[in-house]
């Protein structure tokens, strides 16, 4: 009976920190991370491309995965432009669902949602997953690798 309060006592005291702990703040690299999304979308939506590859660290390195698998900063930029030409075929771009995981004191992951409100003229709506891979640089962070899949068609 004894050593059941000596095992208990500190068990009990353990479970009651778990909801502080889990509701802990996001970390400064957590906010950094979510700073450059939210920088992303507003860039997108005011229709500034550049500024919006800005989240992209700038490297022949970088991948992104979608219906093709595509390599490289210059390839981004050039696939952007071409499948968005103007204002009207960006829409207005939200995440959602965003959960950071990092990895280590470089390198993070992220996942979530994103949707495009757009006008019929524009394409449509469209919406899907990603799966980002993220690298802290001396300019901040930024994507390395982005896997997105559209669950409109």
């Amino acid at each position: 009976m004894r050593l059941t309060r000596v095992f208990a006592l500190p068990l009990f005291a353990l479970l009651l920190t778990l909801p502080a702990a889990a509701q802990k703040p996001a970390s400064a690299d957590e906010a950094g991370i979510r700073a450059v999304l939210s920088k992303q979308a507003a860039d997108w939506n005011r229709g500034d491309l550049d500024a919006f590859a800005a989240g992209y660290k700038n490297s022949p390195g970088i991948l992104f995965i979608g219906s093709t698998v595509r390599r490289g900063y210059d390839g981004m930029i050039a696939s952007y432009r071409k499948n968005y030409p103007n204002k009207s075929a960006m829409g207005v771009l939200t995440f959602t669902n965003v959960e950071v995981h990092p990895l280590d004191a470089h390198f993070a992951t992220v996942i979530g949602n994103f949707h495009l409100e757009r006008t019929s003229a524009g394409g449509g709506n469209a919406g899907g997953f990603y799966s980002l891979v993220l690298e802290k640089t001396s300019t901040g962070w930024k994507i390395i690798l982005d896997h997105t899949t559209s669950t409109t068609h």
